[in-house]
């Protein structure tokens, strides 16, 4: 992850919202009360979910220190907040409160999380769900482009609840015209998405036709899942999640087991080596990955393996993503993939832009 580090910058909100599916995540790592969980910080979104399992610990981890900024924000709005406040200091729906709100949440943060957060207000002002350069991204795809290809009915019409078989009529007749497949090819190409979306080195070990792997898995959203309450999907589409589609730490059901135990959750800055030095008297027994190997040329992401294989407790879980490189885990390492688990949930996946989702445990062994 050393070379990520000195050619991509880390210092800015890049993510504003996780981007993988917390429910597939959960089903994969199943953490237990006695489980530390190394994870790493995004927005804070999946590590938060993990807290409602009740683990004994989880860590988020990141490079960049405005992700970890928040992380440090939504775990003081969980210690602080009712459910309702919460969801509106962070950016569901209209304030007018939410400076006023940080006022309260303020002294709970790091000296680092305040100085950046004291910095950018506005993005408090605006929810900081929406603070991100991805979801700005998506904000142009939304204002932007889909006008060009569909007018408000059929945007709205996408998101109504429909059989699979009614999703596939829609799509085909209604959605999949000649400007939808061209326009998003464009949008969603290298150039556009190093440009406005991700940084331009997140794409030095891609091969494949960016654009056209992620429109077959956005075909298989629109159909073989149910659009009416993917959060994912309605973000994008309307600039927010609703409360019929909402990710697992936002859902009202999951606020008060999150709440219980939010203590439990802690930040760090840095690699997965820099854990390892870190924690090195401790054993994880989940690791929440995200799709940090697509980064990393095949050396690192097996010295990356051996850092993990080195951290974990005897059949730890590990899950991550593969979006647009492929990493592997080689049949030599002491990680082994559960194939059937890892097709069972990548066909479940909310967040559809994935071409694989990779559940693996840790077969004790002599790693140095």
């Amino acid at each position: 992850m050393a070379e990520i580090a000195t050619r991509a910058k880390f210092d800015f909100i890049r993510y504003a919202n996780c981007w993988e599916d917390a429910d597939v995540l959960l089903e994969a790592l199943r953490p237990g009360p006695k489980d530390r969980c190394l994870s790493i910080a995004s927005a804070g979104d999946n590590s938060l979910s993990l807290l409602s399992c009740a683990p004994k610990l989880v860590v988020a981890f990141d490079l960049n220190p405005a992700q970890l900024a928040c992380v440090e924000i939504r775990k003081a709005s969980f210690m602080k907040l009712s459910y309702p406040e919460m969801r509106a200091f962070l950016g569901i729906g209209h304030s007018s409160y939410r400076c006023d709100t940080y006022e309260k949440l303020r002294p709970l943060l790091s000296d680092s999380a305040r100085t950046f957060w004291d910095a950018h207000i506005d993005a408090i002002e605006g929810g900081i769900i929406h603070a991100g350069k991805f979801e700005n991204y998506f904000k142009l795809f939304r204002t932007r482009v889909i006008p060009l290809i569909h007018g408000r009915r059929a945007v709205a019409e996408l998101l109504m609840r429909k059989s699979e078989e009614e999703r596939k009529i829609f799509y085909q007749k209604r959605w999949n015209n000649a400007r939808w497949r061209f326009l998003f090819r464009i949008f969603f190409g290298r150039f556009a998405m190093g440009k406005f979306g991700r940084d331009p080195e997140f794409f030095k070990y891609v091969d494949d036709d960016v654009a056209a792997g992620i429109l077959h898995r956005t075909e298989y959203a629109f159909t073989a899942l149910p659009t009416h309450e993917n959060p994912y999907l309605t973000f994008i589409i309307t600039g927010n999640f609703s409360q019929k589609a909402l990710p697992h730490y936002l859902r009202e059901e999951n606020f008060q087991a999150i709440k219980k135990n939010i203590n439990k959750l802690i930040t760090f800055q840095g690699d997965l080596s820099a854990c390892r030095k870190e924690f090195a008297h401790k054993k994880f027994a989940c690791f929440n990955l995200s799709d940090i190997f697509e980064y990393m040329n095949m050396g690192e992401f097996r010295s990356c393996l051996m850092e993990i294989a080195a951290m974990s407790s005897n059949n730890a879980r590990i899950a991550f993503w593969n979006m647009m490189v492929d990493r592997i885990i080689p049949a030599e390492m002491p990680l082994v993939t559960d194939s059937a688990l890892s097709d069972r949930l990548h066909a479940r996946d909310k967040a559809f832009f994935y071409k694989r989702f990779i559940a693996a445990r840790y077969i004790k062994g002599d790693v140095q």
